[in-house]
């Protein structure tokens, strides 16, 4: 999922050569030249100064330049996700419910990030309010405008992502390690989560959750949040995370999935086929199953998110520390 990309920094400097016979003659146009020289590159570094001066004064402290939320004047503080996984579609299907404060107590506007997202209708205690699909930006996505009552301290949003959704994949069966059921798990870093769930999509902005999620009687789902390892396996998950978080460490994984405990507090989840080697592999791990309560072994990876660490199954065998610590400390 992610992109690594070499950054070169190239400084020319021009070097004059001046060669004549005549020094006398050319001393006095070299003086001159020289002149002209000084004073181009004056001007060269007072249009520099004063460009520079924008740019500092174009970037404000406290500004996240890649989202549209405006949590200075109402932040979204809880999400309740009610989602269903509908592989045939490939998308996520349901409603968020943002509880959100008002920093600004006369303001009633609602602004939350959203990229390829279909909003079927926005809903304060189940009657519609006024909403507006913002213009689109090939980074960001769109903003979804919500203009709320005075008194209202949620909101509730009920939309589809999209087949494509930027922070979601989909795996056939045949790109599994069972080779027969499908598989999901979502990438919401760095700006991503806004793809499967409007929302304020801003490290600034730290939520609490619950989420139900609805999958095939035949697959388990499990979030960066609370999993019960002994829950059945019936179509239907509930999930809680009591810790403020920023969006990008909101993750889902659905699959042909097990678990195996490493310790008290922690353990591993895969498929069936790779689950007692993932479990192996960080048997000795103790310093890190010591703050960690679960790892899931998915194709993709290193994602770190909150309260679960995703590695991929091609790391060094016999040595995996690179791949866990460092997401690791990402969940403090």
């Amino acid at each position: 999922m992610k992109k690594y990309g070499l950054l070169a920094t190239f400084v020319c400097a021009p070097v004059l050569f001046a060669c004549s016979d005549n020094s006398n003659v050319d001393a006095a146009k070299t003086d001159k030249d020289q002149a002209v020289s000084v004073g181009s590159t004056s001007d060269t570094e007072a249009q520099n100064v004063a460009v520079a001066s924008q740019a500092d004064a174009a970037i404000a402290s406290g500004v996240d330049y890649h989202s549209f939320a405006n949590p200075n004047e109402i932040r979204v503080t809880h999400l309740s996700l009610n989602l269903t996984a509908n592989f045939e579609t490939k998308q996520l299907v349901g409603d968020v419910t943002l509880d959100v404060k008002r920093e600004k107590p006369d303001n009633n506007t609602l602004v939350l990030d959203t990229r390829a997202l279909d909003i079927q209708s926005v809903t304060v205690d189940g009657e519609s309010v006024p909403f507006e699909m913002g213009e689109v930006d090939p980074d960001l996505g769109t903003p979804l405008t919500i203009t709320l009552p005075s008194s209202a301290n949620a909101v509730t949003v009920a939309y589809s992502t999209s087949p494509e959704a930027s922070g979601v994949q989909w795996l056939t069966p045949a790109q599994t390690a069972g080779k027969k059921h499908p598989f999901l798990f979502t990438q919401a870093q760095a700006v991503h989560a806004r793809s499967f769930i409007p929302l304020q999509d801003s490290p600034q902005v730290r939520v609490t959750y619950d989420a139900t999620i609805k999958t095939p009687e035949a697959l388990l789902a499990v979030m960066s949040a609370s999993n019960d390892p002994t829950t059945e396996r019936d179509g239907e998950y509930e999930f809680t995370m009591p810790q403020p978080i920023p969006s990008y460490l909101i993750a889902l994984a659905i699959g042909d999935l097990e678990f195996k405990a490493m310790g008290e507090r922690t353990g591993v989840y895969a498929e069936p086929a790779l689950l007692e080697s993932a479990a192996k592999e960080f048997e000795d791990r103790s310093d890190v199953r010591s703050n960690r309560r679960n790892l899931w072994t998915l194709p993709m990876g290193p994602l770190r998110s909150a309260n679960s660490t995703t590695v991929i199954p091609v790391w060094r065998y016999g040595e995996p520390s690179f791949v866990v610590y460092h997401p690791n400390g990402h969940c403090w």
